[in-house]
């Protein structure tokens, strides 16, 4: 049989390369992609620091971004943002603050502690007298209380001083992770309770706070957290005993988290750590320095110490008086509190 002239393609002989022509060579023109991947090579610095208690304005905030720096202006910035600033362990608002406190609660509680204090002695937190102060620091609370909650993993129950706010939040906090109370309650602790927080108790209520905190201390025990306790008080006609009791009651209780503005500086502490004192840092007015730190809270002479530099004494003629430095920061800490409390 003849064999066909039309061969299938596969079967066709090649045709002869054609003659190889060298073109010049075109400038390289990185693509999208490849650019995507220079640019994750450049290091950026962190932004930039902000001022710690909320003592800047966001006008000081510059309107136009800056100019992309180079990448050795980068790399640079990067490796001085390695050095832990003294006072990077400080809040910058109100929220960071209460979630502080929540975190060292449950890192208390999870060590073992039983008695546990948080406090912030900020004006918000203190005087609630004001109209709608109340309502604005129960919704504050439940920072803390989330936190607490996740960071345990147990069964927290938040006791208020009223059981009208109590009920009210219950009703509004229908997807909390924690149970509502009121100390005025006939039974506010339940068996499966594991984690009891006192929301800002009350020195009228101080018999119902005594007699739950004996409750957690029996078969079984059970963490007791107190968050911004009111229980002592020095208005005129509390005697000297019923102050004393509260103060011994008191004692029982470890402070795992506080924070104290002051006119110069402030003190803070923040569980495990310890307590520390810090100064405004003369050549940053937005930052501070470390002053001191110690074990136990520190006192009316230590503070004198500190801030007065060991007397008026060693102080030359042309430095200003402490007076003089109180009065000149108290505008910065009534800037703080605006700042801190929206």
């Amino acid at each position: 049989m003849a064999t066909s002239s039309l061969l299938s393609p596969q079967y066709a002989r090649p045709a002869p390369p054609l003659p190889c022509r060298h073109l010049p060579p075109q400038p390289a023109v990185a693509s999208p992609a490849t650019t995507d991947r220079l640019r994750l090579r450049v290091h950026r610095a962190p932004p930039p620091a902000q001022a710690k208690f909320g003592k800047f304005d966001a006008a000081d905030a510059p309107a136009e971004p800056e100019p992309a720096a180079s990448t050795a202006e980068v790399d640079g910035r990067a490796e001085k943002a390695v050095v832990t600033e003294d006072d990077s362990c400080l809040p910058s608002d109100l929220q960071g603050a209460i979630w502080q406190s929540g975190k060292a609660s449950a890192d208390f509680v999870n060590s073992g502690g039983m008695r546990g204090i948080a406090e912030l002695l900020i004006p918000q937190l203190e005087f609630l007298n004001e109209e709608g102060a109340q309502a604005e620091v129960w919704a504050l609370s439940r920072i803390l209380l989330d936190t607490l909650a996740q960071e345990t993993g147990q069964k927290v129950k938040a006791i208020f001083p009223d059981a009208g706010v109590a009920a009210l939040l219950k009703y509004q906090w229908k997807d909390a992770q924690f149970k509502c109370a009121s100390l005025s309650d006939r039974k506010p602790v339940d068996t499966d309770d594991e984690v009891v927080v006192m929301i800002i108790p009350d020195h009228q209520m101080l018999e119902s706070v005594e007699r739950i905190s004996s409750q957690l201390s029996d078969d079984p025990i059970r963490p007791l957290i107190m968050w911004n306790p009111r229980l002592v008080s020095g208005d005129v006609g509390v005697g000297y005993n019923v102050r004393n009791l509260r103060r011994n009651f008191l004692s029982t209780f470890t402070t795992v988290y506080s924070m104290r503005p002051l006119p110069a500086g402030a003190i803070f502490r923040c569980y495990p750590e310890k307590w520390k004192v810090f100064y405004d840092d003369p050549n940053r007015p937005n930052r501070y320095l470390l002053a001191r730190e110690s074990s136990s809270r520190p006192d009316a002479t230590d503070i004198e110490i500190i801030f007065g530099g060991g007397g008026a004494s060693e102080q030359s003629e042309e430095e200003p008086s402490m007076m003089t430095n109180v009065i000149a920061a108290f505008s910065s800490v009534s800037r703080f509190m605006r700042v801190i409390s929206k």
